[in-house]
């Protein structure tokens, strides 16, 4: 969909971005805040951003409760949602454009005017407690934040944050939502029909009773290698792994889209060289590889599941074509196909509002980026296959790794398997 961006700042000191997309039917915001975990005042109150998050939506200056300002908001279909992350609050809506201003006029309510109070917290305890006792049956969510730890970076594990709900009283809610949900530390993308309403929405935006405050920095930690993490599950019926190999900086959009390419030619598809090789060979069913970047590092991850009996002949696989691209053995024709199908998925990407207005929040939130959408094709087709190879060396030669397994096996078999990782 063809678009125009333009990035605001606010009296108020928040700044965002606003996507024109003419005669869009839908209106799609996203309102962040730097407000998660990194941010809580210590570890016995960890969980507290998530827990702000869940009341987002409850009891404010105009609903009595959650069930009052739900059944307001989706009369006309609109949706809502929030999500807590390590640096991040989001608070996200959609709505038909007929009534953008009376679903942004319920997200001010809900955003700037809650009204915490012990019932609504009671229940949102609980149902934060049984989110999170859910996830510990995703091994994947046991396993990220144990990778994360082993490297150094300050976050809890799923059973050390359970401990933490307990310790979390109204007053600790209110001086979170005070200190982090301030003007300055409040960013937003909105994308829909904007021609003719930007000063609309402006002036909404900046009538927010929001304090001044500040912008908050990400925080930075002091990153390091470990040895395997094991975390054993005797109900584990086969390895699931994850390994992280992590370069102390900030990637440019141009080696995020080279790396991205690397790993189609490593992972993407049924005929990518380590998981459609292993995938041929009936080594395992699903298994994959990304990149994460933030303003102080950048993350190279994998992760996968295999039986037990499978996994020695796949991590010498994922050895032997990790140490074969670290050596520069991609071919032209690999990575120009690499680069075909990043330039067509990069086209398909835009279809609707809402993958619109995501593909501008993610870099925007973390990064203050604004990387147009119709600048992607040439920043796609000028990466260079030499300085692919050049960025995979210098993940793997940054001596920053981390490797876990959630399994019922020995530590010594994951230990060896770890051996295979030594690029």
């Amino acid at each position: 969909m063809k678009h125009a961006v333009e990035e605001i700042k606010l009296k108020n000191g928040a700044s965002g971005l606003l996507i024109d997309i003419p005669g869009a039917s839908v209106m799609s915001t996203r309102v962040q805040f730097r407000a998660g975990m990194q941010y809580a005042k210590n570890h016995e109150v960890y969980e507290i951003p998530h827990l702000v998050e869940h009341l987002a939506f409850g009891s404010n200056a105009k609903f009595k409760d959650e069930q009052a300002f739900e059944a307001e908001f989706t009369k006309n279909g609109a949706y809502h949602n929030a999500w807590t992350s390590d640096i991040s609050v989001c608070y996200e809506t959609e709505c038909a454009d007929f009534e953008w201003e009376r679903i942004m006029d319920l997200q001010r309510v809900s955003i700037c005017e809650p009204r915490f109070n012990e019932e609504e917290l009671k229940s949102e305890k609980s149902n934060v407690r049984s989110e999170l006792t859910g996830y510990m049956n995703d091994y994947y969510r046991l396993l990220w934040p144990r990778v994360q730890q082993a490297i150094g970076e300050d976050t809890l594990l799923l059973p050390e944050r359970l401990k933490t709900i307990s310790n979390i009283e109204l007053k600790d809610i209110r001086e979170h939502y005070r200190r982090t949900h301030t003007a300055k530390n409040m960013t937003f993308v909105i994308a829909g029909r904007i021609k003719g309403r930007k000063h609309k929405i402006i002036r909404q935006l900046e009538s927010w009773p929001l304090k001044e405050g500040e912008k908050f920095e990400i925080p930075r930690a002091e990153l390091h290698s470990s040895e395997a993490v094991s975390i054993r599950r005797k109900d584990a019926s086969n390895i699931t792994f994850g390994f992280s190999l992590v370069t102390p900086r900030h990637l440019e959009p141009d080696e995020e889209i080279a790396m991205g390419c690397l790993n189609h030619i490593l992972n993407g598809t049924m005929n990518s060289k380590i998981f459609g090789a292993a995938r041929k060979r009936g080594l395992v069913y699903g298994m994959g590889s990304s990149i994460a970047n933030n303003p102080h590092n950048a993350y190279w991850d994998f992760d996968g599941e295999v039986n037990e009996e499978n996994a020695e002949e796949l991590f010498t696989l994922i050895q032997q074509e990790m140490m074969k691209a670290l050596n520069g053995e991609i071919s032209e024709a690999d990575f120009e196909a690499a680069r075909s199908y990043a330039l067509g998925r990069s086209q398909m990407g835009a279809q609707t509002v809402g993958q619109i207005a995501d593909y501008y929040a993610e870099g925007y939130f973390t990064n203050g980026a604004v990387r147009h959408y119709d600048g992607m094709p040439d920043l796609i087709r000028g990466i260079d296959r030499s300085k692919t190879i050049e960025l995979a060396r210098e993940f793997a030669g940054s001596g920053i790794k981390a490797f876990a397994t959630v399994s019922s096996v020995e530590k010594a078999v994951i230990s060896e398997l770890e051996t295979h990782l030594n690029f």
